[in-house]
């Protein structure tokens, strides 16, 4: 399969202006983001709306692209770049420009969702969950910053995402992890191109605006998205705080 890599990337976040480029370990965040994708793929573009973050990153040898500012989401801006670029791929990989720790192997996972489907093509979208410890607090686990899923246990393909506890365990007293494995999103995804078309004429959802989440859109287009498990523990970088926590 040929797969392309996209990165998007904008300057004006509101909880963390420049995020791109702030400094980790002597080297600008998005840098470090590039050099992780091209461990698995070897056509990486970064995908962004700022002079600053196109110049760094030409200056470091890398490909990156201007796209528009008025994009609502990382996915729209991949979207914009994959038809500016002009090249044939069969599968885009959106990976998130704050999340320079993201494993080689969570990549290749990805990808893999792709790899077994014979000719059918069961698979639309991939992305990735990991499961909650099952020491994870009912507090923790209500956490609407972190998006909780269900699958099939068939297919592996997401029936729901929600920044609600799902499932509701009905009478269930202490700890809900204890009682069952719940999934935490990992935004990463990844697309089948011949798909983009339709996924670019889609409208905003009743679901995905009470929820804020995209893939819900996606899911009431009836497209199909894989769910991949993975262990690796994720540190998105998404305010300066997060800093401090960095493994370096």
């Amino acid at each position: 399969m040929r797969v392309i890599t996209i990165i998007p990337a904008r300057y004006a976040s509101t909880r963390f202006p420049g995020k791109p480029l702030v400094d980790i370990g002597g080297k600008p965040m998005i840098i470090r983001v590039v050099e992780r994708a091209l461990e698995v793929t070897t056509d990486v573009v970064v995908a962004t709306d700022d002079e600053r973050i196109l110049s760094v990153v030409k200056e470091h040898g890398y490909q990156a692209v201007m796209t528009s500012p008025d994009h609502h989401s990382g996915t729209e801006r991949c979207l914009e770049a994959y038809e500016l670029l002009g090249k044939e791929a069969d599968i885009l990989i959106n990976l998130q420009g704050d999340e320079p720790f993201i494993a080689d192997e969570q990549i290749r996972l990805l990808i893999s969702a792709f790899e077994t489907q014979g000719d059918d093509e069961a698979v639309d979208i991939a992305t990735l969950a990991q499961p909650f410890p099952s020491t994870t607090t009912n507090e923790e686990l209500a956490n609407p910053n972190a998006v909780k899923l269900v699958r099939s246990s068939v297919s592996g393909n997401a029936r729901y995402f929600s920044r609600s506890v799902i499932p509701y365990l009905r009478g269930c007293e202490g700890p809900w992890a204890r009682q069952h494995q719940y999934l935490k999103h990992i935004g990463l995804y990844a697309f089948r191109t011949k798909i983009l078309p339709q996924i670019q004429s889609l409208s905003p959802s009743p679901l995905e605006q009470g929820e804020s989440l995209e893939q819900l859109r996606w899911l009431d287009a009836g497209l199909r998205i894989r769910v991949m498990l993975s262990d690796h523990a994720t540190i998105g970088i998404d305010t300066p705080e997060d800093l401090q926590r960095i493994p370096l």
